[in-house]
């Protein structure tokens, strides 16, 4: 089976869950807590994936401390490179939340794939919002998703990075609305548990996987009771 091609380069993964989060018209944001960890998780997937993290007895660590060009994934690698002792991934994404997804915020605009407004609620709290401006990122992002979860295809390291972002933080819905939601979660648990070309990647990735999952649970019980 042909490898798909990898996905769109030109946004971070945190930046393509944010899309993905967004009402196209109101500019509102789906499932927002679980999704500003997945964010913050994704900083240490992409960081991974550009060879400048690892995992050793199951901390993060720096392995090059040289910028991205990328200003939120910088942040985050120099954060994590002046730490005097490492830490655990469910450490850093704590860390690196609100950082994270501010940083998403600002490249979505800066790309002008979202226009930032700014709204009342009930006549007294401003909020923003971020509705499309260019939809043509985040239907390239669902293009891959839907070949990979729904059509058997093979991913690349980013798209299946992607997909383990969404299965650890329990957002299947976000990506596949319509879809059969066991059917989903099975496959996005094969995509992510399945065989990944380097090892060190792999390792990050399953260690971000894993502690968003916790992460979210707790966030969901805590939620549930404060209802």
């Amino acid at each position: 089976m042909d490898t798909l091609m990898e996905s769109p380069m030109e946004t971070t993964l945190g930046e393509q869950l944010l899309l993905l989060s967004l009402d196209d018209e109101s500019g509102t944001e789906k499932d927002s807590a679980k999704v500003s960890w997945a964010i913050a998780a994704a900083s240490l997937v992409e960081l991974a994936l550009a060879g400048r993290i690892d995992m050793t007895d199951d901390e993060v660590t720096v392995v090059d401390p040289a910028p991205l060009g990328e200003p939120a994934l910088d942040a985050a690698l120099a954060d994590i490179a002046c730490r005097d002792k490492p830490g655990k991934a469910k450490d850093w994404i704590h860390r690196l939340q609100k950082g994270a997804v501010a940083g998403a915020s600002k490249g979505l605009i800066d790309k002008r794939l979202v226009r930032k407004e700014k709204k009342k609620v009930l006549g007294l709290f401003s909020v923003h919002r971020y509705p499309e401006a260019n939809g043509s990122v985040e239907a390239e992002v669902r293009q891959h998703l839907d070949a990979v979860v729904l059509r058997g295809g093979t991913p690349d390291e980013r798209t299946a990075s992607l997909v383990a972002l969404l299965h650890g933080a329990k957002l299947h819905r976000l990506a596949f609305p319509d879809a059969d939601t066991r059917k989903v979660e099975t496959n996005m648990a094969s995509i992510s548990h399945g065989q990944w070309p380097a090892t060190a990647i792999r390792h990050v990735v399953k260690a971000a996987e894993d502690a968003l999952a916790a992460i979210v649970a707790v966030t969901v019980v805590t939620t549930v009771i404060g209802s």
